[in-house]
């Protein structure tokens, strides 16, 4: 006994000693690196130490409006100290050499990119791979995807978009990870983590940026670079917590937004960038602007002239300006007029320094520009692997009327229908970064993967995406005559979603749905498998159709997952993190909404609804069809009433009542009854996955804490209040099964 306690308190000793080592190391790495950067920013000239808070792009890629075309002399002159738009290993090395052999003080450069959804290997784009709810799978793309840039040449992606958006309109819904804060902010963590890996210095680490800071997602009318006007608590409560859930995860950067936020532009709020970010969150790196969103404030009326911008937005807390040079021309002057001081000048240095030392280019510049890594760790067979499995995880079975699908393989005869149906380059979405849609694999290319060799495609396009030409509806409807079931894939171009496309109706575009009406009208069984950005106004689809799967655009392996879906290989298990809404009338329309003083009432003229549409929406928030059927049992609750310090385990048990083996995400909401300010109908706040074979049952537990019940109070205070509560564990936010509980205290708690 005695030996083994002496053993423990050897152990004890030893840990303690190998902690306290790897702190000591830590600090003088710390201070190895603060000392290194402190003498470089003192040999540094005024005008080199503004080229590092210059970003301008290289001709290789167009991201937006070009400005500039003389980045190579201004890396020469130290008048820029990061590029963008720049890959492959080959290329950045030019451009790197030019840094360290031809400048004076050898700065190396960073080079960042667009590296979305995927970099070579195109995963589902941000919103469709959200629907899979699979946390460690989408930190998986996002590290494959760093993987792979970081092997041509790219430090930086400016990714994960954590905006939260409840407007389909907006076409850059497409790039987050939809309406909710709880699973979104979530994602942002594990997209993070994905990118930047465990060792920021690592070759296949990429820094990752959190955007569009912030409320981007709020944009009035649906409408790109629109105004937001939103409440400090609607603020603090629904778009700051992806920001700082990023943060809390490591996040290296920060990306400004586009939006004006209670009157001033995101680009020059001191509020967001200085108060929040940087005092009250300690953020350590630095902030870059959008695209020219510095210039922009001109035309936001907030400025009168470019060299007022790069004063605002600086003295705000903006460290970096992407492509607009309004530093570059004018940050010099505005030092000079003690306007900025050089004190503001070199703290911002010192952040993007500090980034580029953390990535190890002052120990190996060209550390990110290998040529043999580049050509052996991209689209390899483990990641295009990956790409199909997120793929299948992300589709969303909407219907399936009369067990449509799946489809037998050995069925005589499939009429094959639409512009989406023999189509490569729309697949990959958009934001696709290097992705090369001609190496995506199409749906039929995946079908014919799938089906007996005594099974007959009928294909016919049918019609264009977007245009009115009925030319081809003839073809169309002889093949699905002749079918035993028709497949009909159609939706948006890439094009439609994704930056500077908004869409005012949400229906699908061109003649699409005339068509599938004459489809109808054979009276085939008819499946529509849906490609878009964005949610779309389906309802005569919904009430039509036999079945119905969102897809969304799913990248590589696109055909190769839809067919695994169709066929039965996989069975769908995917469930929406964006509510659908049967018109776009009924917009903005999310889960969480608010009651109001008059609830509607159908005996009741006077109460809110409309008089020519439900208020409910077509698919809710966490909807999802599977293969199977499952049945959920009453919840049980472990006690009533919990204080601060307690928890209380939620339990249901979920029984698969099908004939085949399926995966169920069972989700967690609570709802607030009285609270000093007005509370949400229902928040997410949990959800688990299992995976049942037929006729089996499985018992999920959720426990609850006051940290899940706090909120922003009437005073700003973040805490809880004491009271009673209705917890809900269903399959989707609006089937759910009900219980309740009391928390006997109110307090304060740490956000």
């Amino acid at each position: 006994m005695k030996k083994s306690i002496c053993f423990l308190c050897l152990l004890f000793v030893f840990t303690l000693f190998q902690s306290t080592m790897a702190k000591n190391d830590e600090k003088k790495d710390i201070f190895v690196m603060r000392q290194k950067i402190d003498n470089l920013i003192k040999e540094m000239t005024l005008e080199e130490k503004v080229g590092q808070l210059t970003l301008f792009t290289s001709d290789w890629d167009v991201t937006g409006p070009t400005m500039r075309s003389t980045y190579k002399d201004d890396i020469r002159s130290g008048k820029t100290g990061s590029i963008f738009n720049a890959y492959t290993a080959k290329y950045n090395y030019d451009l790197q050499k030019i840094a360290v052999e031809e400048t004076r003080l050898h700065i190396p450069l960073l080079f960042g990119y667009d590296v979305i959804h995927g970099h070579r290997t195109i995963f589902p784009i941000s919103l469709g791979e959200s629907c899979s709810w699979d946390l460690s799978a989408i930190e998986k793309s996002a590290r494959i995807a760093a993987i792979e840039a970081s092997a041509e040449g790219i430090h930086w992606t400016f990714a994960p978009m954590v905006d939260i958006a409840r407007d389909p309109r907006w076409g850059r819904i497409s790039e987050g990870a939809g309406e909710d804060v709880y699973l979104g902010t979530l994602i942002a963590k594990a997209r993070v983590k994905g990118f930047q890996g465990n060792d920021m210095s690592a070759p296949d680490s990429l820094l990752a940026c959190a955007k569009h800071y912030c409320a981007y997602g709020a944009a009035q009318a649906g409408r790109d670079y629109s105004t937001v006007d939103i409440s400090q608590r609607e603020l603090f409560s629904t778009y700051l917590p992806p920001f700082k859930g990023a943060l809390d995860a490591g996040v290296c950067t920060f990306m400004s937004a586009f939006n004006e936020l209670d009157g001033v532009p995101c680009t020059g709020n001191k509020y967001l960038l200085d108060e929040i970010l940087k005092k009250k969150w300690r953020f350590a790196g630095f902030v870059v602007s959008d695209y020219t969103s510095v210039n922009e404030m001109i035309c936001h009326g907030i400025v009168a002239d470019e060299k007022e911008a790069a004063l605002l937005a600086f003295n705000a807390g903006l460290d970096m300006d992407m492509q607009g040079a309004t530093y570059y021309k004018y940050l010099p002057e505005l030092v000079r007029e003690g306007k900025v001081s050089i004190h503001q000048i070199d703290n911002s240095v010192r952040r993007i320094l500090e980034m580029k030392y953390k990535k190890g280019l002052f120990d190996n510049p060209y550390l990110y520009c290998d040529e043999k890594r580049e050509k052996n760790y991209v689209m390899t067979e483990e990641f295009l692997s990956h790409a199909r499995d997120i793929a299948r995880k992300s589709i969303v079975l909407l219907k399936n009327d009369h067990h449509i699908l799946p489809i037998n393989k050995d069925i005589k005869t499939i009429a094959l229908i639409g512009p989406l149906a023999d189509d490569r380059e729309n697949l990959i979405g958009s934001w696709c970064a290097a992705g090369d849609w001609k190496k995506s694999v199409s749906v039929m290319e995946g079908i014919k993967s799938k089906i007996s060799s005594s099974t007959e495609i009928l294909y016919a396009k049918g019609c264009s995406i977007s245009d009115t030409d009925k030319k081809g509806f003839k073809e169309a409807l002889e093949a699905a005559k002749k079918s035993d079931v028709i497949v009909a894939v159609m939706g948006e171009s890439a094009s439609m979603s994704g930056e500077a496309s908004c869409r005012s109706n949400l229906d699908l575009p061109g003649v699409q749905k005339e068509l599938l009406m004459e489809l109808k009208k054979t009276g085939k069984p008819l499946v529509l498998v849906l490609m878009n950005g964005r949610p779309l106004t389906i309802s005569w689809e919904d009430e039509n159709l036999d079945g119905i799967l969102e897809t969304w655009f799913l990248g590589t392996e696109a055909g190769n997952a839809i067919a695994d879906v169709l066929f039965g290989d996989y069975n769908p298990s995917g469930k929406l993190t964006v509510t659908f809404p049967r018109t776009a009338g009924q917009i903005p329309l999310y889960y969480n909404m608010k009651n109001t003083g008059r609830p509607m009432d159908e005996k009741n003229k006077y109460t809110s609804k409309y008089l020519d549409v439900p208020n409910s929406p077509l698919y809710p928030f966490g909807y999802g069809l599977s293969y199977t059927t499952f049945e959920y049992s009453p919840l049980t609750l472990d006690k009533k009433e919990m204080s601060l310090k307690d928890t209380i385990k939620v339990s249901v048990t979920v029984k698969n009542a099908g004939s085949v083996t399926g995966e169920e995400t069972v989700q967690l909401y609570i709802m607030d009854l009285v609270g000093s300010v007005t509370r949400p109908v229902k928040e997410l706040k949990g959800f688990k996955k299992i995976t049942l074979a037929p006729g089996k049952s499985g018992t999920v537990t959720f426990e609850i804490t006051a940290k899940d019940l706090a909120f922003y109070r009437k005073d700003m205070s973040y805490g809880v209040e004491a009271g009673d509560f209705k917890v809900f564990a269903g399959t989707n936010s609006s089937e759910v099964k009900e219980g309740n509980f009391r928390l006997t205290q109110s307090g304060v708690i740490q956000e």
